[in-house]
Formats: C-alpha cells, sequence, structure tokens
C-alpha cells in the first residue's frame, strides 16, 4: 500500500475473501471474511475492531463478533443506517460473496478489564457485535458475566437464533421496545450487580449514555465504565478556536471552536484525504512540527500520542492556540 502524501506511516493491509454474506435481522447483514489460499490471519481479542476498505474509497471501522479462539475467520455485522455517511450503504449494496477486500489488523481499543469480579455487557441493537466477542471470551475464561441485548423488535434483533442455541445462553437477557414486559431497568440491573462489576455497552449514543449514566449514578468510578462507539468526530463544549499554520507556504488557517481541523482545511481549499472522520482509520494522519495536539483519536498509540508530532485533523485539535503541520 502507498501512503497518503500527507501521512506519516501506516500499517500495511490486509487481503482477504468475502466468503458469505447473509441477512442477520432487518436492515442487518453479516459478513465472513477468511484469509486467502495460504495465508493466515492475525489473531484479535474481544472487543477488537477492522477497518474495512469499500467500494468507492471508503474507510470504516466494525468490531469482529466472533470467538477470538476462531484463528481462521473474521466475522462482522453491519447495520444498514439510514443516516449512515455511506459505508452502511456501501456494504450492503455494494459488496458481494466471493470478492475480496482490504482491511487493517485487528485493532484493540475496547477491552475486557482483567480484575472485574463480574462483567455486564449491554449492547444496543447493532452495538452487540464487540459485546458478543466479549462474552464468548469470558464464557472460555469461565469468568462471571450477563450480555443484556436491548432492540426495537425482535425482527431487528441480531443473532438471536444463535444467542439461543450458544452453550452460555443463559447469561443472555434479551428486551425489546414493543413487548413492555422485556423492557430493561438499566438501574435495577446496575444495582443487582455483583461487588466489583464493571459494564461495558455499545450500541446509540443515546443507549450508551443512558447505560454509563446508570452506573455513574450508582457510584461506579470511571474506571469501571466501557464503551465502543464509533461516532464520526465532533467538537466538544468547551472547545476553543485554534490556528494551523501551513509550514510550506506560511498560510494560517484558524480551526472555529465548532469545527473540526480537517473541515477547516477542507473549506480553505487545501486538499487533505480523508475516510473514516472517526480517528480511527489513520488516513488523514498529519505531520506535526510544532506545537502540542489535543489527540482523540482512537488510531495512535499512547507512545505515538505522546511523541506529538503527528496528529488526525478529523478529530484532534491544539492545546496551545497553533499548531505548524507540513501541508
Amino acid at each position: 500500500m502507498t501512503a497518503p502524501a500527507n501521512t506519516a506511516s501506516q500499517a500495511p493491509l490486509l487481503t482477504v475473501q468475502l466468503a458469505r454474506k447473509w441477512q442477520e435481522a432487518t436492515d442487518i447483514c453479516g459478513l465472513e471474511l477468511l484469509p486467502l489460499p495460504g495465508e493466515h490471519l492475525p489473531p484479535f481479542q474481544a472487543g477488537d475492531h477492522i477497518d474495512v476498505h469499500l467500494p468507492g474509497g471508503l474507510v470504516r471501522p466494525y468490531s469482529l463478533c466472533n470467538s477470538p479462539t476462531e484463528a481462521d475467520r473474521y466475522e462482522l455485522g453491519v447495520l444498514d443506517a439510514p443516516q449512515s455517511r455511506g459505508g452502511s450503504r456501501a456494504v450492503h449494496l455494494g459488496l458481494r460473496a466471493g470478492q475480496t477486500l482490504q482491511i487493517s489488523a485487528p485493532r484493540h481499543q475496547f477491552s475486557l478489564a482483567p480484575q472485574a469480579a463480574h462483567h455486564l455487557l449491554m449492547a444496543g441493537g447493532i452495538g452487540i457485535t464487540p459485546l458478543l466477542s466479549m462474552a464468548h471470551a469470558l464464557h472460555a475464561q469461565g469468568a462471571s458475566f450477563k450480555l443484556h441485548l436491548a432492540v426495537r423488535s425482535r425482527s431487528r434483533a441480531p443473532y438471536l437464533e444463535r444467542l439461543a442455541q450458544l452453550p452460555w445462553a443463559a447469561s443472555v437477557a434479551l428486551h425489546f421496545d414493543d413487548e413492555p414486559e422485556t423492557r430493561l431497568d438499566l438501574a435495577r440491573e446496575v444495582a443487582e450487580a455483583p461487588a466489583g462489576s464493571h459494564i461495558y455497552t455499545c450500541g446509540p449514543q443515546g443507549f450508551m449514555q443512558a447505560v454509563l449514566g446508570a452506573a455513574e449514578a450508582a457510584g461506579w468510578g470511571a474506571d469501571r465504565r466501557h464503551q465502543e462507539s464509533f461516532a464520526a468526530a465532533a467538537p466538544e463544549a468547551g472547545d476553543q478556536p485554534f490556528e494551523l499554520e501551513l509550514s510550506r507556504s506560511g498560510r494560517i488557517i484558524t480551526v472555529a471552536a465548532d469545527q473540526t481541523a480537517a473541515r477547516a482545511l477542507t473549506d480553505a481549499g487545501v486538499f487533505l484525504a480523508t475516510s473514516c472522520e472517526q480517528g480511527v482509520c489513520g488516513t488523514c494522519l498529519t505531520v506535526v512540527l510544532a506545537g502540542e495536539p489535543d489527540h482523540r483519536d482512537q488510531y495512535l498509540t499512547p507512545e505515538e500520542q505522546a511523541a506529538n508530532d503527528q496528529f488526525l485533523p478529523c478529530c484532534s485539535r491544539a492545546k496551545g492556540g497553533r499548531l505548524v503541520i507540513d501541508l
């Protein structure tokens, strides 16, 4: 792979075969990825995701949902989201079984806490994908856990048949909005969790906020609350404007408080290769020559972030008033 001109370095991509594609539930498809003949897939851990390179040049992160013990395949579940930025449409309409795809190696940013006495896995719809992999791993370890899946209706619930047949089916609770008797009572689940429990959540932002809010209200510290989110980067409350100095031209571009650096560059007519806009794929990785970035990505390692010599303009900002970048 040839890295984009504005990036420092990126890991080489893997080529895999889309062996199967199926309808898992309403608006959700399943994908099984296999290595090419004579090749092997890198191992992964529960909670990992991969970046999938899709038709049209899009790159999107998707969580692996199968057991980490299955070293010969990756499985994904993808929601056809009406408000998406094109990734889910590309998966549902553009991918066919038998074709080859390029993907990243698994990335590990959503981890199980090994010290937890009990693991409370709270999934909203398609957010079950990383939590399903976690449940597989916890069962294999003999660890204590409970997996909750909350969806609007049974027709929109992925993996229903599979969950009913798994050896740990007794550790699964299903909740449907249109079946009041199954409604999820977050406060009760948190209150009844064993001492020393950790909570993990993935799904729509509102669902995750409710889950984490219930745990916080019950006095669970931040170190016991974990979430996975692939939402597009957005400015945060309290963000301040800052400047980008383009070293090659000396041009100064102001990034507004409610604007990403990538958007400011694009609006100013400066070409910047972008893709995921979430800080996970690394496409927009840009060299920093001076200044200290406010890193908000999931792509760079903690050591790479600490070096402060590169940042991702799609999500990260500046801790001071200006960054000098190699553009």
